[in-house]
């Protein structure tokens, strides 16, 4: 007899296609007796940040020695890399076992992002964990994730992203990621815009639930020493060091360390020790990655405007080189155009190259878009020939980055296995996060 294979099931439910309401995943959930229910959740939305966010927040709760349960998406090169317990990802032996639970449970149809989910929730509790860090597909109200009930919601900020599902006004899309937070709950943001605060108050104020907010009530800072001051609801840290790239993991290192101190008035104490050792011990991968070194190559899943800007600011501001050789590619209903708008007037090179995934844009459209703003392209067959390209023609002190999208990313691991991430011994640099030596300004 055939063994079960799980990614072949998960690949015949179509992973492109998203469904938005809870009944099917709410029906599935009773069905394997609603497994959500026997441990604490914290459940993180956001256009930005949710998976760094996530990911700060788990290792920090693990080194405080609670066993902990992340669930992130999309993955990189296995599925599998989405449902992870004490930072080990679920075992091919467990996973088949679990997914083949789920199949048999199933009444009515289901996505694939429906399936994962009620697989996560359920290896949790056959696990035994104290508390899973979830992070929402998409939007919030209505995505799978939705059916669990944190004890403190996360809204990491909001801007223009799934126009098409959640709404063409900021206010809209956070009417859509506001639906996280429950009644008599807490939520933490960083949302600055005027707009957005005033949704996620309208709704806090309905639900009777708590709001605190990034530069109000928690604050973060850099020090003199290139470690990091938090002020927060209750009590500062010194000497803190942000464990990934980039000046805009302060804010989601605040919104980690808030909502800690939150779940340790609800019976999840986190010492400083732990805080420290968490962050720390934090990895997570395609968010300024850095892959090798000679040449600096650094891979980004940025996939809109806003993360672009942010990925910017971070050439700008947090590296330094020669030359920039750049990668792109990106999915048809991202807004690509607006994207390599931002990033091209950084780069010397570019190479656009096309993507496996059923709903990449055509390779042309960008060229047509790059050649429209006045910037040169090369454009490679696919990933792994868009770097072996930059390789041939990066030079001394030359920095590639590859960004455009998490399946660009995906698949120039499957493409470059051997390509693992450098980031054994960081320092510390005066922007107050982990760089290396070769990348110090």
């Amino acid at each position: 007899m055939k063994k079960f294979d799980p990614a072949a099931y998960l690949s015949s439910l179509n992973i492109d296609v998203m469904r938005f309401g809870l009944t099917a995943i709410s029906d599935l959930l009773l069905s394997l007796g609603n497994p959500q229910n026997s441990y604490k959740t914290i459940l993180i939305a956001g256009t930005n940040g949710k998976g760094s966010t996530a990911a700060m927040t788990a290792s920090i709760l693990h080194a405080a020695g609670y066993k902990t349960g992340l669930y992130t998406s999309p993955h990189l090169v296995d599925v599998r890399e989405r449902i992870n317990v004490d930072k080990k990802d679920i075992s091919a032996k467990d996973f088949r076992q679990i997914v083949t639970m789920v199949k048999k449970a199933i009444k009515q149809p289901v996505t694939y992002f429906e399936v994962l989910t009620a697989a996560a929730l359920l290896y949790f509790q056959r696990r035994e964990i104290d508390i899973a860090v979830l992070e929402v597909g998409l939007g919030g109200r209505l995505d799978a994730t939705n059916v669990c009930c944190p004890f403190v919601s996360v809204i990491t900020n909001i801007s223009f992203d799934h126009t098409d599902y959640l709404g063409n006004s900021l206010a809209a899309i956070a009417g859509e990621k506001a639906g996280i937070i429950k009644q008599r709950g807490v939520c933490v943001t960083a949302a600055k815009q005027k707009k957005v605060l005033e949704v996620l108050e309208d709704v806090c104020r309905r639900n009777k639930a708590i709001l605190y907010r990034l530069g109000k009530d928690i604050k973060i800072k850099q020090q003199e020493d290139g470690l990091t001051t938090y002020f927060g609801l209750y009590s500062n840290l010194n000497n803190l060091t942000v464990p990934l790239l980039g000046r805009h993991q302060l804010d989601n290192t605040a919104l980690a360390l808030a909502t800690l101190e939150i779940v340790g008035l609800k019976g999840f104490p986190v010492d400083v020790a732990a805080i420290k050792k968490g962050l720390r011990s934090t990895r997570w991968k395609a968010r300024l990655e850095i892959l090798c070194h000679r040449p600096l190559f650094v891979v980004d899943g940025a996939h809109n405007p806003a993360g672009i800007s942010v990925l910017c600011r971070a050439l700008k501001n947090d590296f330094t080189y020669r030359r920039l050789i750049l990668i792109f590619s990106a999915l048809a209903d991202k807004d690509y155009r607006k994207m390599i708008q931002k990033i091209a007037p950084l780069a010397e090179l570019i190479i656009l190259t096309q993507l496996q995934a059923r709903r990449a844009v055509p390779v042309a459209n960008i060229q047509e878009c790059v050649k429209k703003i006045g910037y040169p392209a090369i454009i490679a067959e696919n990933v792994q020939d868009s770097v072996e390209r930059a390789f041939d023609l990066a030079g001394e002190g030359d920095m590639i980055c590859a960004a455009g999208s998490l399946y660009l990313i995906g698949e120039l691991k499957q493409a470059f296995p051997k390509l693992v991430s450098y980031d054994k011994k960081p320092t510390v640099c005066k922007s107050g996060v982990f760089h290396h030596p070769a990348q110090l300004k």
